[in-house]
């Protein structure tokens, strides 16, 4: 059940997220048409690992700027492994990974983060 993201990469301002599972039915029970789910424009899960940020130009101080130069900065994002996460189903990118479905969103398309230490234990 648990995904290995040891080596995951996510590049900039990107998070990954496990969608929540068993959204084709109710509360109740009750199994939804294929219409209603595709209809859904938000949906939510749990991020298991975000990007490190924005990235920020560095002023060159040289006049060579395509020399190497290894200090880059980035202004990181809110979204922290383990929140649960409500995302626009529309900017989301689908994958599979070890046969578990998980998409990649910007930050800019997550609406909202439940912040609980108990959340990772899914």
């Amino acid at each position: 059940m648990i995904i290995d993201t040891s080596k995951i990469v996510v590049i900039g301002d990107r998070v990954l997220i496990k969608p929540e599972e068993d959204l084709e039915k109710t509360n109740s029970g009750l199994y939804l048409p294929p219409g209603v789910k595709e209809r859904e424009k938000v949906q939510g899960g749990y991020v298991l690992k975000v990007g490190p940020g924005y990235p920020i130009a560095n002023p060159s101080e040289d006049d060579e700027p395509w020399k190497e130069n290894n200090s880059s900065k980035f202004i990181p994002l809110q979204v922290q492994d383990g929140d649960f996460a409500l995302y626009l189903k529309r900017d989301a990118v689908e994958l599979e990974l070890e046969n578990k479905k998980l998409v990649i969103v910007p930050q800019s398309a997550i609406l909202m983060v439940l912040r609980d230490e108990d959340l990772l234990n899914f």
